[in-house]
């Protein structure tokens, strides 16, 4: 029930998956160097994520584990409009041999000014041309004060997952 958590460096996978796991904020400032496994429980499942880091240096290993998911979550950030296009061809690169993996694409730090809206994030990764047949998501998300209580939109990107993942076993 392993599902891949990927996107470049800086995009906010770690924080986003601590959100997702204890329900609470807690920013993390340092890239992943290498993996990061996280086991999240839900009343339905038990769910392991999988975070690769997005440095160049280690992208060559996402391919590798992408047969042996459920899901891809994919993580960008809304606000650095100059790698938006690198997001896009790593994202399409990824999923090209694989028709049937469900998708949930996050566009997270949508509280940061500047970000772009979930409008103009389906656009620049070019969404509409990954193909109907699979089940594809896109949630826009932040990370909000340390300590606080997830935002409404981590919930529902945490109810989605355990969803998908239910509906993919």
């Amino acid at each position: 029930k392993q599902i891949l958590v990927l996107g470049l460096d800086g995009a906010g996978k770690t924080s986003v998956l601590h959100s997702l796991a204890t329900n609470r904020v807690k920013r993390s400032v340092a890239p992943t160097e290498g993996f990061n496994a996280v086991c999240i429980n839900t009343e339905e499942s038990q769910m392991e994520f999988l975070e690769i880091g997005g440095s160049e240096s280690l992208r060559s290993y996402w391919k590798m584990y992408l047969p042996k998911v459920l899901l891809l979550v994919y993580v960008v950030d809304s606000a650095d409009h100059a790698r938006l296009p690198v997001a896009k061809q790593l994202l399409h690169q990824l999923i090209q041999n694989n028709s049937t993996l469900p998708v949930v694409v996050l566009a997270n730090k949508q509280d940061l000014q500047g970000a772009y809206c979930i409008t103009d994030i389906h656009d620049a990764l070019a969404l509409s041309d990954i193909g109907d047949e699979r089940k594809m998501f896109l949630i826009g998300t932040h990370v909000a004060e340390d300590g606080s209580e997830i935002s409404s939109s981590m919930k529902d990107a945490k109810e989605l997952i355990g969803q998908l993942v239910l509906e993919t076993q």
